[in-house]
């Protein structure tokens, strides 16, 4: 059994420990949290499943001290990018198998800036750990299913990736009023809106599908386009949204292959379904991420999750989350390395039919 700790019991680390607590080859043997108040709390009771024996901690150094074969780092990095860094350098430089969706850069590792790569590498050498950043999209929903689904075309003309959501789900209130813009002015500049912005958190992975596809991109371009709300709306979450600010924003990134827009990651989000009802919306519920393959054939696939009660973001947390997870018995038979999503295969959930958990 490999010894896996969680690290961050928020959204993305209640899953994590939850899959762990799953996989037949893992063992949960720490959890850890910042909030002081979850210290002492068992694992399960953070994870909204049933008491799993393993007491929450803050005491970092204990933790790697005891020399974790892996880590799952579920702690944001939206806003704390450098703290996130920090502290998953040390935990590879203790030797842990490190897996966590909170690099963005590193995603497409290969053209990271080097001040964010080399201490990375350095860290695999002096301490013999790794690291593998993923996530649902960025992350699986636009590299290995588009990369999937293309091999079943004759001809391919363009690779078109989107994630439409509701984002009154999405249970971070500052990331979407503030990094994203709802219900903010229409003279308010978003953060992840602003030009470049999108590039650099999207634009590994354009570049990972040219890879796959063994093509070049000689160019990324950006679209944006942002709607106000007709109306004052309520949300269930997140209080309610005036008349006029932003209700939706769509953007695209878009790789140019031979001069054309080959290879495209659109997204679509609302904070009401009411505004923009002109754009693609999902099948059903709050949100889905779909693959367009234009060419021949013209291939659709959509893919809806759900957990945490019919929740539309908790099932995208869980799906980022099974892929990590998932990885970690592969790192740990492979050598020391600094690994991308083209370098982890994708494998069936083998040992886990059947085993579904509360």
């Amino acid at each position: 059994m490999i010894a896996t700790v969680v690290w961050g019991t928020g959204n993305v680390g209640r899953a994590a420990i939850r899959a762990v607590d799953a996989h037949p080859a893992l063992k949960l043997t720490a959890v850890l949290v910042h909030d002081r108040a979850k210290v002492g709390k068992d694992a399960g009771e953070l994870a909204g499943a049933g008491a799993l024996g393993v007491a929450a901690t803050d005491d970092i150094d204990a933790v790697l001290a005891a020399s974790p074969r892996a880590i799952v780092y579920a702690a944001s990095g939206d806003v704390r990018f450098d703290d996130a860094l920090a502290d998953i350098v040390r935990a590879v430089r203790a030797g842990a198998i490190v897996v966590t969706p909170a690099l963005y850069p590193l995603y497409d590792q290969r053209n990271a800036p080097p001040e964010l790569r080399d201490p990375v590498l350095a860290a695999i050498k002096e301490g013999g750990g790794s690291l593998f950043v993923s996530g649902v999209d960025p992350g699986w929903g636009n590299d290995v299913l588009p990369l999937l689904i293309s091999g079943l075309g004759t001809d391919v003309d363009v690779v078109r990736c989107q994630e439409i959501f509701d984002y009154s789900t999405y249970e971070q209130p500052d990331s979407v009023r503030y990094l994203v813009g709802m219900g903010q002015p229409m003279d308010y500049a978003p953060p992840m809106l602003m030009t470049g912005v999108p590039s650099m958190v999207w634009g590994g992975q354009v570049r990972l599908i040219a890879r796959g596809l063994g093509v070049e991109v000689t160019e990324l371009r950006e679209t944006l386009d942002r709607r106000p709300l007709d109306e004052t709306v309520s949300t269930r979450t997140m209080g309610e949204f005036e008349k006029g600010t932003q209700g939706a924003v769509r953007f695209e990134v878009q790789g140019i292959v031979d001069g054309e827009p080959r290879i495209v990651i659109e997204h679509v989000t609302r904070i009401h379904p009411s505004c923009a009802p002109d754009w693609p919306t999902p099948p059903s519920g709050d949100g889905a991420h779909r693959v367009i393959i234009e060419g021949r054939p013209r291939i659709e696939v959509t893919v809806e999750a759900t957990d945490e009660g019919e929740n539309r973001s908790a099932g995208g947390n869980a799906t980022a989350v099974g892929r990590l997870v998932g990885a970690i018995d592969w790192l740990a038979a492979a050598e020391p390395g600094l690994y991308d999503a083209l370098d982890v295969p994708l494998r069936p959930a083998a040992g886990k039919l059947g085993r579904s958990r509360p």
